[in-house]
């Protein structure tokens, strides 16, 4: 970033002034901020200085509403999907990505889904990384904005990764490794919709943040929004459990409760590494029960989000006859 002090010197006083003294960023100054950022105007000591107050002070969603709406500002434009799908999770206590699978048999249905995100090498010693794993989920990673546009058109599901539509936000997202604590961007890129799909499922790993997102997403605009503690942060339900709902329907506050699955209980991580296993269970030259109810359960909550009409009965039948559903070339 080219420095150019003080342009974000009176944001940081409004953060650190001190006890009575001090306040949240309103919306327009937080968008005031990303912008400043974005543009590489920024000291870097500065932008330092704000994302660490942040962390001490904790995130409102105006802030991250503000955030988002700059970083939307600097993206090119495409026909809006169906359904947005952020993955943006570090994966530490996640097994395989069996949620990839989920949003083909959504996207398969017909509703166009685009997944954008980012997760570090370094967090994946003992599991496949969802970059990794697209291949075998039947899934093309986009090289660009417009490049995601025509594989939703063409193939009804993208993966855009973070480098590839705002680097400027990756380079944020990594200070993470230089300060060892997640920052508000971790959840901006959550909120952040790109392509601004009506509907969009979003998970966490702490749940505050499920009212935080769900809050944002209102301020943004959303229309119809699922946030759940899912699978190492991911939108990724463990159907031995039952999952909490948080979010959007309508534009307005919507919570419920999605019971579990199966009677038996246990961790979503069940230890399997290899994700050559996300083809054999698409291609049924795998059967495993819980890996199938991973899929079924966490479709049904995208389904839902979406407005679909009994949306485990769906969820179940797209499964059973997935071998019809063409989603790739």
């Amino acid at each position: 970033m080219t420095e150019t002090p003080h342009l974000l010197a009176p944001h940081v006083r409004t953060l650190a002034r001190g006890p009575g003294r001090s306040r949240s960023l309103t919306r327009d100054e937080a968008r005031e901020v990303m912008e400043v950022i974005l543009s590489g105007r920024a000291d870097p000591e500065a932008v330092g200085a704000i994302l660490m107050l942040l962390r001490m002070k904790g995130e409102v969603p105006d802030e991250i509403a503000g955030f988002a709406e700059a970083a939307r500002e600097t993206l090119p434009q495409i026909a809006p999907p169906a359904l947005d799908w952020p993955s943006y999770a570090a994966g530490r206590t996640r097994g395989l990505p069996f949620f990839l699978l989920a949003a083909r048999l959504v996207a398969g249905a017909g509703h166009p889904v685009l997944i954008h995100g980012w997760n570090s090498a370094a967090h994946m010693a003992e599991a496949a990384s969802v970059r990794d794993a697209l291949p075998h989920a039947g899934i093309t990673a986009a090289t660009s904005v417009p490049h995601a546009g025509e594989l939703l058109e063409r193939q009804g599901i993208a993966y855009l990764p973070l480098e590839a539509f705002q680097p400027g936000l990756l380079e944020l997202l990594r200070l993470r490794e230089k300060f060892n604590l997640r920052s508000c961007v971790n959840t901006v890129l959550r909120v952040l919709n790109p392509a601004k799909a009506p509907a969009s499922v979003q998970g966490v790993f702490h749940p505050p943040y499920r009212e935080l997102q769900a809050d944002a997403g209102k301020l943004l605009g959303q229309s119809a929004l699922s946030v759940i503690k899912g699978g190492g942060g991911e939108f990724e339900r463990n159907p031995m459990k039952s999952i909490a709902l948080y979010g959007l329907r309508n534009g307005e506050w919507h919570e419920g409760t999605a019971p579990a699955i199966l009677e038996e209980t246990g961790k979503l991580n069940q230890g399997w590494t290899d994700a050559a296993l996300l083809s054999q269970l698409w291609s049924g030259d795998w059967a495993d029960p819980f890996a199938e109810a991973i899929v079924i359960g966490t479709a049904a909550l995208a389904l839902d989000t979406l407005g679909v009409a009994a949306p485990e009965t769906t969820a179940r039948h797209l499964w059973e006859a997935r071998a019809g559903l063409k989603v790739s070339d």
